[in-house]
């Protein structure tokens, strides 16, 4: 069965290109140039993957995203002409596999394509998985991590975070002592071929430390430099 690829652009003239090279790679295409269409579009059809630019009309590309929430399980690439990792950041935390800012070459996102559909086929685990070696719950200090209930507490008060944050803390929590790359931490947080750039990782930890070290007075992730992150035991 052909894969199945929603085009979500409002540029008419670069959505009718990336068609074009699509067709060329055997993939059968639909288009929508604003939000709200390509809501109900992917509401109610069975899309293989999306292309779903950020900047549209009606609704923006991260409301669509959030609107689909975790219902509509379809991998979504973000395409976008924003450069700033927060953007980055927002669009996966919303749930994007992947983003790719413009321009960019079709060889790029044509690699993209075949790695978030390969991830969504089950070839490979998905991101959550490769930390999920063990159960149970992880601490430091006054700090309580439950995986099974999914819920970050600091002396009795709950700590609310994202997924990825999440991930991040549980990885630096079961690798005590051992200073992990940045390059390792992508791989974990955001699955083994996540092709974006390493500074995202320096986006969570920011989060993560404004959660708990600035909240709760302690400096639990340490700075390697040069190298990457640490959780010290005590």
């Amino acid at each position: 069965m052909e894969d199945h690829i929603l085009i979500v652009e409002d540029e008419e003239k670069l959505a009718r290109f990336i068609e074009l090279e699509l067709n060329h790679e055997g993939y059968t295409v639909s288009k929508a140039f604003d939000g709200r269409t390509a809501l109900e579009m992917a509401e109610n059809n069975d899309y293989s993957l999306i292309l779903l630019d950020i900047m549209l009309p009606e609704l923006n590309g991260l409301e669509v995203l959030r609107r689909l929430g975790k219902s509509h399980p379809t991998p979504v690439i973000l395409l976008t002409a924003r450069d700033a990792v927060m953007d980055k950041v927002a669009g996966l935390d919303a749930g994007a596999v992947d983003y790719i800012t413009k321009p960019f070459a079709i060889e790029e996102l044509l690699a993209r394509i075949r790695v978030a559909l390969k991830l969504h086929k089950g070839v490979a685990a998905p991101a959550s998985s490769n930390v999920a070696d063990s159960e149970g719950v992880l601490s430091w200090g006054a700090l309580i991590l439950d995986e099974p209930k999914h819920r970050v507490t600091y002396d009795g008060r709950e700590i609310n975070l994202t997924n990825r944050e999440f991930i991040m803390l549980k990885v630096l929590l079961q690798n005590k002592d051992i200073v992990l790359s940045r390059d390792t931490l992508l791989e974990k947080v955001c699955g083994y071929d996540y092709v974006g750039e390493t500074n995202v990782v320096d986006v969570y930890v920011r989060f993560l430390r404004t959660k708990i070290d600035e909240e709760f007075g302690v400096k639990m992730i340490q700075t390697v430099r040069g190298v990457g992150y640490v959780i010290k035991s005590e």
